[in-house]
């Protein structure tokens, strides 16, 4: 049984972009769609100093599900759909769909927390400790691209976002962009670290995506060198780009975290949907 696209939804709006993204991305890859609603255990069934016939908790989650499922349908009218009420915390419950997902889905911001952050706490949560690539979506683009970008360092978590960036580019039939910097230090001397970048050795980008070249011989690979320091140009990118892709960790930092600056960084500063393809995502 194929891997389903996991989409999360709460009713917010990023979580509408991200469950037309999700329906649109399983029919393009023929995937089955799974809806998933996380209902927290600490909220009421009945709201508090409610009077009168009101709606229910599970009548609202009910409603909710439905609703995404009519909503999906008319984006991906040929897409495998169910949906999920799963009780628990909403990223602990996420990170257990992930360990059978092909991707799981998030907008970027929910209902909770401080609506003016423009990534939630549930993305952040996701990214970098889910089983499967993490998509978290603040807006759509406008107009389609027809180019993908993936910033890329030679990491094994650059391999499998390259992996996963190349599948997309094939199912979209669009062109790739891979974004190759120079490494730059742990301890930056700029106030916000996002300086010049120091001269190191540099992997052979060249001969790193002859294999892929070969895997993909359909697909316009595109390589360019960055002497910017990755966050602002990927953010760059991203502005005429329908998906940028990046791996959860890189060659610097500190390997003991789950979410690197990068992809931190990006998450944060992208115009477009960002897949996060973590350390823990299962091999086929």
């Amino acid at each position: 049984m194929d891997a389903a696209i996991v989409v999360g939804v709460d009713g917010s709006p990023t979580a509408w972009s991200a469950l037309t993204w999700a329906a649109e991305d399983a029919e393009r890859r023929g995937l089955p769609l799974r809806i998933v609603h996380v209902r927290e255990p600490w909220l009421a069934e009945h709201p508090l100093g409610a009077s009168g016939e009101r709606e229910t908790l599970t009548q609202r989650c009910d409603r909710l599900l439905a609703g995404s499922a009519a909503r999906a349908r008319e984006c991906a009218p040929g897409s495998r759909i169910s949906t999920a009420i799963v009780t628990g915390a909403v990223i602990e419950r996420l990170k257990t769909e992930s360990e059978t997902a092909d991707t799981v889905v998030v907008g970027s911001r929910g209902f909770g927390g401080f609506a003016g952050l423009v990534l939630g706490s549930v993305g952040l949560g996701l990214a970098g400790y889910a089983q499967s690539p993490v998509v978290v979506v603040r807006r759509l683009p406008s107009d389609g691209a027809g180019e993908i970008v993936v910033g890329y360092d030679g990491s094994p978590c650059a391999d499998m976002a390259l992996e996963y960036a190349l599948a997309q580019a094939a199912a979209r039939r669009s062109r790739l962009r891979v974004l190759h910097g120079q490494r730059y230090p742990v301890v930056s001397p700029h106030p916000v670290g996002y300086g010049p970048l120091p001269i190191d050795e540099v992997p052979d980008i060249g001969q790193r995506l002859i294999a892929w070249r070969e895997k993909y011989p359909d697909i316009e690979l595109i390589a360019s060198m960055i002497r910017d320091h990755p966050v602002p140009a990927l953010a760059a990118a991203s502005r005429d780009a329908d998906l940028v892709v990046v791996g959860a960790r890189g060659l610097g930092g500190f390997t003991s975290a789950m979410l690197g600056s990068v992809s931190h960084g990006i998450l944060h500063r992208s115009h477009c949907p960002v897949a996060v393809v973590g350390a823990l995502r299962r091999r086929s």
